[in-house]
C-alpha cells in the first residue's frame, strides 16, 4: 500500500529515484552533499558490462550495452515507490539531440508508469534558460563522438556553443578519478570573453563544489550536471530551499 507523503517517516518532502551506472562513484556522493531535509534519494544501479571508453567505437559499444540494462534498474527502483526519477548518467541523454532525449525520457517514463523525470540534458537546458545565458562552453569526460552530441544538443536548444573540451577518459570508472587540478586547467582553457557560462557534463565527474568556487574566479555561471539535475528534481517536487556551496543555480533559483 502506498503511504501518503505527509505520513512518511523519511522522504516526507520527496522520494527521488536515481538511476545510476554500476561504474559511477560520484552521483550519490554529490547528491548527499546537497540533500535538504525531508528529501531522500534511492539508487537503482544498472550493470555496465563494457566500461571501456578509450575510443569512439568503444564509446558507442558502451552506450549500446547500457541501453539493455537501464530498464531493469528502473524496474527495480520502482519497488521503493519513488515520486520522481532522476537520471544519474548523462551521455545517453544528449544522444540524438532534443528528439533523442525526449525518446529516452519517454522510454523511462513508460517503465516507471508515468513518473516525472529529469535527465542531464534536459536539466542543463532548463538551468541555462533560467540563468538567461546564450553563449556557452562545455566540459565533458567523453571522446569526440560524445562531444559532438553535446554540441549538437545545446545548439538545437538555441545556445551558441563556442567550444567543447572532452577529457577523453579511458573508462567509465576512471572518470571519477579526474583530479581537481585537471578540471581547473580545463575550465581555464574553456573560459573567454566570448562565453556567458560553462556547462559540465558527465555525472561521474564530481564538480558540485568546484563549480561553486570556479564561479568566483571566472565571474560567470558554472553548471555542474549533478547540481543541475538535483536542482530540477527538487524544484519539480516543490522543494524551493536555497542551498549554498554548490553554485549560483541552487543558491539563487
Amino acid at each position: 500500500m502506498t503511504v501518503a507523503m505527509e505520513d512518511r517517516v523519511v522522504g516526507y518532502r520527496g522520494r527521488i529515484g536515481v538511476v545510476v551506472p554500476s561504474t559511477n562513484t560520484v552521483v550519490e556522493h554529490d547528491l548527499s552533499l546537497i540533500n535538504p531535509r525531508g528529501v531522500t534519494f534511492h539508487s537503482g544501479r544498472f550493470f555496465v558490462e563494457q566500461p571501456d571508453l578509450s575510443s569512439d567505437d568503444m564509446f558507442l559499444d558502451f552506450l549500446g550495452k547500457i541501453r539493455d540494462t537501464i530498464p531493469d534498474s528502473v524496474r527495480d527502483l520502482m519497488t521503493a515507490d519513488p515520486d520522481y526519477i532522476l537520471m544519474g548518467m548523462s551521455a545517453e541523454t544528449f544522444w540524438g539531440g532534443k528528439e533523442g532525449n525526449q525518446e529516452f525520457e519517454d522510454r523511462i517514463n513508460e517503465i516507471s508508469g508515468g513518473l516525472p523525470i529529469t535527465s542531464g540534458a534536459n536539466a542543463c537546458n532548463d538551468a541555462l534558460a533560467r540563468l538567461g545565458v546564450e553563449r556557452i562552453a562545455c566540459l565533458t569526460p567523453y571522446q569526440p563522438i560524445g562531444d559532438e552530441q553535446v554540441h549538437g544538443y545545446f545548439t538545437e536548444c538555441g545556445f551558441d556553443v563556442k567550444r567543447v573540451k572532452g577529457l577523453k577518459c579511458e573508462t567509465a570508472t576512471s572518470i571519477g578519478d579526474t583530479t581537481p587540478e585537471e578540471v581547473i586547467a580545463a575550465l581555464k582553457e574553456l573560459d573567454g570573453d566570448d562565453i556567458d557560462a560553462i556547462v559540465q557534463c558527465g555525472t561521474n565527474l564530481s564538480m558540485v563544489r568546484l563549480a561553486d568556487e570556479a564561479e568566483r574566479w571566472l565571474a560567470k555561471p558554472v553548471i555542474a550536471i549533478n547540481a543541475a539535475t538535483w536542482w530540477m528534481a527538487l524544484r519539480d517536487n516543490g522543494v524551493d530551499d536555497r542551498l549554498w556551496g554548490f553554485g549560483s543555480l541552487l543558491r539563487e533559483h
